[in-house]
């Protein structure tokens, strides 16, 4: 009685219950899972594993590796060009990268490029993230700005065109200026942070829009190759939670700030969708990922066949790209020219009637946009 007595009282500690009692609680911590030796410090999402500080740093990076080098990613004397925001994302993308490269002699030329959409107490607090990463990692830093590219600002354009449809704006103007970005620095490929819970809210925007186009390529971890710089896709299989995971426990800097144009994104609903199947069950975002790599579109299927366009150069199924749509639109003094479709005579009347309106509008001039 008295060996477990106190062998009882090396794994549990007494609480005193209503009675006056005591009662043995057990302690809660666990040793890590891989390594047997240190207390656990997380549990894994996508594994449930629970492990310590130092096993995770490991698998996280040979995860994505793994990835890397099973995906053919990159080639030696390539010149990359890492998308970078100031978010978790991208700073943990920039650490681990330049980490990856040195460790296992990727041979890159690795350099950070940054979009300055010109949203005030957001873009300018997050681009001083950037120019900290850039110091920290020891990574040149290269800043691209919608005001150079294409003559406004995103805070000009909302004012434009209200809150209800910037995100069209932002998004097509942001793809076009890292294309531009990378092409200025003659950079062979572009990675981003884009992670496994951003293909798996993708997979599930195309389906609901019924965008077969987009839903063949979103799980691509390579996409582009067509276009003028292929995009890589390093963490298509992480997790975001692990890369606050990682970011967190390293006590890296970085930017937790809430677009504020961004607050009714149509995203936003099928992020909440992917967040409460992961809850139930943990790996519905690589279960995602996997049904979209094997969907299969019909011979029958009409797609769009890529061109480039007349005006810029970009690529484009049209002969105008959408940025030069939008432009256009924006620097006529009718900013939802290239968002929805003008049907009839009543819809041109409409058109002529907002162009009228727009008289105070100050015009702006376009930036370059040669590509």
């Amino acid at each position: 009685m008295e060996a477990a007595g106190a062998t009882a009282g090396a794994t549990a500690t007494a609480t005193a219950t209503a009675d006056g009692s005591s009662k043995p609680r057990r302690s809660s911590s666990r040793q890590c899972s891989i390594c047997n030796e240190r207390k656990a410090a997380l549990k894994r999402p996508k594994t449930l594993e629970q492990i310590c500080r130092e096993c995770f740093y490991v698998v996280f990076e040979e995860e994505i590796h793994k990835a890397i080098v099973d995906s053919h990613l990159f080639r030696p004397g390539e010149r990359v060009a890492i998308g970078a925001s100031g978010g978790k994302d991208s700073t943990v993308l920039a650490y681990v990268l330049s980490h990856l490269n040195r460790r296992h002699n990727y041979g890159l030329d690795l350099f950070l490029l940054s979009v300055d959409e010109g949203i005030t107490g957001y873009r300018d607090d997050s681009l001083e993230t950037v120019k900290r990463n850039e110091v920290q990692y020891g990574l040149p830093l290269k800043i691209v700005s919608y005001k150079d590219l294409y003559g406004w600002t995103m805070d000009e354009i909302v004012k434009a065109i209200g809150m209800k449809n910037n995100c069209t704006f932002c998004g097509v103007f942001r793809r076009q200026a890292l294309d531009r970005g990378a092409a200025l620095m003659k950079a062979d490929k572009i990675v981003t942070g884009h992670n496994a819970d951003d293909i798996a809210e993708t997979v599930i925007l195309n389906i609901l829009r019924g965008d077969i186009a987009r839903l063949s390529r979103c799980t691509l971890i390579t996409t582009g190759e067509d276009g003028p710089i292929p995009r890589c896709k390093p963490f298509k299989y992480t997790y975001e939670k692990e890369i606050v995971s990682r970011m967190l426990i390293s006590k890296s800097w970085t930017t937790f700030l809430q677009n504020a144009f961004t607050l009714n994104a149509y995203r936003g609903f099928a992020r909440e969708f992917i967040k409460d199947l992961e809850k139930i069950r943990p790996r519905a975002i690589l279960d995602i990922i996997t049904s979209g790599e094997n969907f299969r579109i019909s011979t029958s299927t009409k797609m769009p066949e890529q061109g480039t366009c007349e005006r810029c150069g970009y690529i484009s199924s049209q002969k105008l790209c959408k940025a030069c749509v939008l432009l256009e639109g924006l620097n006529r003094g009718m900013p939802k020219l290239g968002i929805g479709r003008v049907r009839g005579e009543d819809g041109r009347r409409r058109q002529s009637k907002q162009a009228n309106d727009a008289s105070s509008l100050h015009r702006k001039q376009s930036g370059t946009l040669e590509f």
